[in-house]
């Protein structure tokens, strides 16, 4: 393999670590063999979701532990007081409200295994990694679940190539 066919699995491996689904067909159009895209997309996935995983509880555990830092930051540097700014303001519907709402209401209508089996697929490996961690983090098996989830999403894009 050439330097150029290194490259593209690189590509693709990081491709797959944020957007698992669309990332195989991406990889059969560069020209990658389907065993090799099959291969680096899984890998792909997986290293991603646990990439992310850890990432996510590592910005959780430093906005706990530094918010009255950063609420005095803004109050000092900025004459902001984010307290009272955030009593008075009343949210209006943004996109990302939206979106929060979105989660949210996506988490209780299909819960655990519902975020599990549309993480690689409709969500991105990122966002359900965060909702993971963020909802499910003391429930047990949460990496081999989602292991398999990555591991059954790839067999059905294998099947369809075969097929």
């Amino acid at each position: 393999m050439d330097l150029f066919g290194v490259v593209k699995l690189i590509h693709v491996f990081l491709l797959a670590m944020v957007k698992y689904s669309v990332t195989f067909p991406y990889a059969l159009l560069i020209g990658l063999d389907a065993t090799q895209a099959i291969l680096v997309v899984t890998i792909g996935g997986i290293s991603g979701f646990f990439f992310f995983y850890y990432l996510s509880a590592a910005l959780l555990r430093l906005l706990k532990r530094r918010h009255i830092k950063i609420v005095g930051f803004f109050n000092t540097r900025f004459n902001i007081d984010l307290s009272r700014l955030s009593q008075k303001w009343k949210p209006n519907f943004s996109g990302s409200m939206k979106k929060r709402r979105l989660f949210v209401r996506f988490r209780n209508r299909y819960g655990f295994i519902g975020i599990i089996i549309a993480t690689p697929v409709l969500l991105s490996i990122p966002i359900g990694a965060f909702l993971l961690n963020r909802y499910y983090s003391r429930r047990k098996h949460v990496f081999a679940y989602m292991v398999l989830s990555i591991l059954g999403w790839s067999l059905l894009f294998s099947a369809i190539v075969i097929i």
